[in-house]
């Protein structure tokens, strides 16, 4: 079983999918917005613009999903983050450094008895990941 993370973004999920590309390799495989759906259902939903309704990312074998929420609700993040696993020591720190530009270090890179490296860091959208590599 494979389980596919769902992100709520504040009116930001167009920052975040050009964020992930450029820290992540992230590609898009699915991007419909709400003034696209609501064409095609005639209602008025258009008023909602260029918003997101829903995307698909591919990183690596993984797919993360995100939404623009309506009337915000996409900041509650308590209780999980997104795990990334790194391939490489280096990787880890890329990816760690990346990911914390504009966002908030929860735990600095560390080594542990499981992992060589391993931090925690919540992005510039409230995402939380951990980034851990045992290389």
């Amino acid at each position: 079983m494979q389980f596919d993370p769902y992100l709520h973004f504040d009116g930001r999920c167009d920052d975040a999918i050009h964020f992930y590309r450029d820290v992540l390799g992230a590609e898009v495989t699915t991007l419909v917005r709400r003034s696209d759906a609501s064409a095609a259902r005639g209602d008025d939903m258009a008023a909602s613009g260029k918003a997101v309704l829903h995307v698909s990312l591919r990183i690596g074998d993984a797919m993360l999903s995100g939404t623009d929420t309506p009337g915000g609700g996409g900041s509650g993040w308590l209780g999980h983050s997104v795990t990334l696993p790194a391939a490489t020591d280096a990787e880890a720190e890329r990816l760690f450094t990346r990911l914390a530009d504009g966002g908030q270090v929860t735990m600095p890179l560390t080594t542990t008895f499981f992992a060589s490296r391993i931090g925690m860091v919540t992005d510039r959208f409230g995402v939380p990941w951990t980034v851990v590599s045992d290389s």
